[in-house]
């Protein structure tokens, strides 16, 4: 097949995606394929700029916001009827949050009417919206913490949630923008940080626990795995960095609990009615309740991503969860 990959853009996520696509190009090349790059931020990439942009790694912070402006100033408007896109076969998504995963990207591949990887627009945009995606949630019976929407008063929170809480960008990933805030006079600064990367916040009750996570593939849920993290959140250093959290799979569960957070994950991927393949984040409680955290329609796919190590647990090497999520996409599209 003929396969573009695009990736990197102008999202906070954008070196993550520059990641993810440093692993799916090679990959996927080694299969066979004919493979070109194409950042939606400056458009294909020549072999040289390929080599460089890939080889650039993520950082233990995001992409700075001097740093984001710089390519977003000399972004072009990514069109996907360019003709070398449409002479592609199938449109490999590795990108992360913004643009690329809310939904609007993929309206316009499907306005193109071309094949592409993840979840339709409705399903992203659902995914993305936090808000959103946890009402979905609690319509198909899986658990999710309280939480309000700002702007919020402090005797709000205190009722409803009590400390902590969660502060984060309601349409963002990989932890940008969060806070846990445990006292009343942190609240402010909190929900200001997150109001940087989006115009909607969420403030949600902490949930002091063990970290899962449960991959979809074609309909099936993949096996359970844990993050054990350093700090108290899974956030973007130990997420990206080599050795920043420990991710055991199978998860050490009992089978039942396995099973349960395996029926809760399939639960939400069927509601927000996203695609072939997801990832749905899970904390349990002291108690030992179950609560879904979030869902991501294009989960990442670098070294230390969760659905690859889940799909290996299951006996699906990175070549062939690549291989069946393509040829999925193409099955989808005709």
């Amino acid at each position: 097949m003929k396969i573009a990959v695009l990736f990197g853009g102008t999202s906070e996520e954008r070196d993550v995606s520059i990641a993810s696509a440093a692993q799916i190009i090679p990959a996927l090349r080694a299969l066979g394929h004919e493979v070109f790059a194409v950042d939606t931020a400056t458009g294909r990439l020549p072999p040289a700029d390929e080599r460089r942009l890939l080889t650039s790694g993520v950082g233990p912070q995001p992409p700075s916001t001097t740093a984001l402006e710089e390519v977003r100033g000399g972004a072009i408007a990514f069109a996907p009827n360019a003709a070398d896109i449409r002479s592609a076969d199938v449109v490999f998504l590795a990108l992360h949050g913004g643009a690329g995963e809310d939904g609007r990207l993929q309206a316009m591949l499907d306005l193109a009417g071309l094949s592409y990887t993840g979840s339709n627009h409705i399903a992203s945009a659902a995914a993305m919206d936090k808000d959103l995606s946890k009402r979905l949630f609690r319509s198909a019976g899986v658990p999710t913490a309280d939480w309000l929407m700002a702007p919020v008063a402090v005797a709000d929170v205190e009722r409803s949630l009590g400390w902590p809480v969660v502060i984060k960008p309601s349409k963002q990933g990989s932890t940008v923008g969060l806070s846990v805030v445990r006292k009343a006079v942190d609240l402010a600064a909190a929900i200001t940080l997150a109001a940087s990367f989006d115009d909607e916040v969420m403030i949600e009750k902490f949930i002091v626990g063990r970290e899962f996570t449960v991959g979809i593939l074609d309909g099936a849920a993949l096996p359970v795995g844990e993050i054990i993290s350093p700090g108290e959140v899974f956030d973007y250093e130990a997420k990206y960095q080599v050795g920043g959290a420990r991710e055991v799979f199978p998860a050490e569960l009992p089978a039942a609990e396995s099973a349960l957070l395996q029926d809760y994950a399939l639960r939400a991927h069927r509601v927000l009615k996203l695609g072939a393949y997801s990832r749905i984040d899970f904390r349990r409680d002291v108690k030992g309740g179950f609560w879904c955290l979030e869902a991501n329609s294009l989960p990442g796919m670098t070294a230390t991503s969760l659905l690859p190590q889940a799909a290996k647990v299951a006996g699906i090497e990175f070549s062939e969860l690549l291989e069946r999520i393509c040829r999925g996409a193409v099955r989808r599209t005709k």
